[in-house]
């Protein structure tokens, strides 16, 4: 089967190899088959005898096998390019370390394979998407991209799909590895408490921010517009003129799962708009459609697929009304008025927030913006892990200063418009134990769990089928036991 090799950079399984380059991993489908220098499949491992071939006339070939995954010669040579367009510097021999880090990640995809660990198709599609478009952001356009790579973005996407598949499973396998470990605040103290400072993590300038936000209103006409065309689709699949998985992928604006059709994988209740849930839990027959279905992203018609105990396997197709831009200008003007008369102390920022922002989480929270982005929910931010637009909103303002209206998408997808406070900003500074616990924290548990799959992957060693090549077999390795 014919596959071209991807390397990625932020691929975080290869962090256990001390390189700040990531690589997402590669795989031929020639597991169990009979193929040139591959002989049979054992429960756990595949046998691999070296073809009478001579290396010059050898365009790839298996030079290792980890468990029953394969690592080609073409992969070892493709991370060793892109490790030097970029300037890395490989630890020891690039020879020998390039196909170990490569090896180390099929010990964690082989152990994946053991534990039935599963990433869905929805899963896999948003992160060739953010990949693609990450691309298409650096490159300038589509255009460009699919001229620079000459393939168009569906082949794109087919290539990438399996590599990409390997690269969740084995991230998922790590993160359940390390799951149940955790550091106690005398772990944390002991730990840096003779360290020189200079190796004490620095803290970039960090801020707290308070939003409110005002929803552009929708036209009537606009609403009828989007529930004709949903009520249209509904129609032409009940006819029999087309599938609803054809429609959600032409039409969609559900970014996540248009591509699949517009299909969710089994899901809970809890994860879903509660709109969305109470229609979806309802439909009984797959060859109807549900009503028109109001949430927060959009109008939304649902086909049920399976039923699974108490979840749900279903299809959707989402259209979002546009917002003119006369809505946006009444919005932002209103939010203007607002920040004049806080900044005449008529009311607070926080009592505005509660009153009148659109915005249910930050509503709840008298405005204070919840930073996630790090497992710890903190109110503190580092500028560029900011929504953009408020970045750019509060880089001039004083602190407890209110920023003028502006436009932005909220996590929805929909288009809002926003004041923001700027409550509180605290210059760089090396982290101190009564400041800055979290982050030191993270520092340690990060040692802790990095230390805890080293271990991990020395033990798998013991037990896991290697066979390699003869030239790698005097290789100065990180980890013993490759050698058998």
């Amino acid at each position: 089967m014919k596959r071209k090799s991807l390397i990625i950079l932020l691929f975080s399984a290869v962090a256990l190899m001390g390189i700040s380059m990531n690589v997402y991993g590669i795989k031929n489908n020639i597991k169990g088959t009979k193929h040139q220098g591959v002989a049979s499949t054992t429960k756990d491992s595949v046998k691999v005898e070296a073809a009478p071939i001579h290396e010059a006339s050898v365009v790839d070939e298996v030079i290792w096998v980890v468990g029953d995954e394969p690592i080609l010669k073409s992969d070892v040579e493709q991370m060793r390019l892109q490790g030097e367009s970029e300037g890395i510097k490989w630890t020891g021999d690039p020879d020998c370390s390039i196909p170990e880090q490569i090896a180390v990640q099929k010990l964690f995809l082989h152990q994946a394979a053991i534990d039935s660990i599963e990433v869905t198709e929805s899963e896999i599609s948003t992160a060739v998407d953010q990949q693609i478009n990450y691309w298409i952001q650096l490159i300038g356009s589509r255009e460009k991209l699919e001229e620079y790579r000459k393939q168009s973005l569906t082949q794109m996407r087919q290539e990438m799909h399996d590599d990409f598949r390997d690269r969740q499973m084995t991230e998922k396998m790590r993160e359940k590895l390390v799951e149940d470990i955790n550091v106690t605040p005398a772990e944390v103290r002991n730990y840096f408490k003779n360290l020189p400072e200079d190796s004490i993590p620095f803290v970039p300038t960090e801020v707290e921010v308070s939003i409110i936000t005002q929803t552009p209103k929708v036209t009537q006409e606009e609403i009828n517009r989007v529930k004709d065309q949903l009520r249209d689709y509904t129609d032409r699949v009940t006819r029999g003129d087309i599938t609803f998985a054809t429609l959600a992928r032409l039409y969609s604006e559900d970014p996540g799962t248009s591509r699949q059709g517009g299909e969710l994988d089994y899901t809970g209740r809890g994860m879903l708009d509660p709109a969305f849930a109470n229609v979806a839990f309802n439909l009984t027959d797959p060859k109807k459609i549900s009503k028109i279905v109001e949430t927060e992203f959009g109008y939304h018609i649902i086909q049920l697929i399976d039923k699974r105990g108490d979840k749900i396997k279903c299809r959707h197709i989402l259209l979002k009304p546009n917002v003119t831009d006369e809505a946006i200008a009444q919005a932002q003007s209103r939010l203007d008025s607002i920040g004049d008369d806080i900044r005449a102390k008529k009311f607070g920022f926080e009592e505005a927030a509660i009153y009148v922002s659109d915005d249910k989480d930050t509503r709840n929270n008298r405005g204070v913006m919840a930073n996630t982005a790090e497992g710890a929910r903190t109110s503190k931010f580092r500028m560029q892990d900011l929504p953009t637009e408020v970045a750019r909103a509060i880089e001039g303002l004083e602190v407890d200063s209110v920023s003028k209206a502006f436009k932005m998408i909220n996590n929805k997808g929909k288009t809002v418009c926003a004041i923001v406070k700027l409550n509180s900003r605290t210059p760089g500074h090396r982290a101190t134990i009564t400041e800055d616990f979290q982050v030191m924290k993270n520092v340690v548990l990060a040692k802790k769990k990095e230390e805890f799959l080293k271990d991990w992957v020395k033990k798998k060693l013991k037990d896991i089928y290697v066979r390699m090549n003869d030239r790698y077999k005097d290789c100065k390795f990180e980890y013993e036991g490759w050698v058998k």
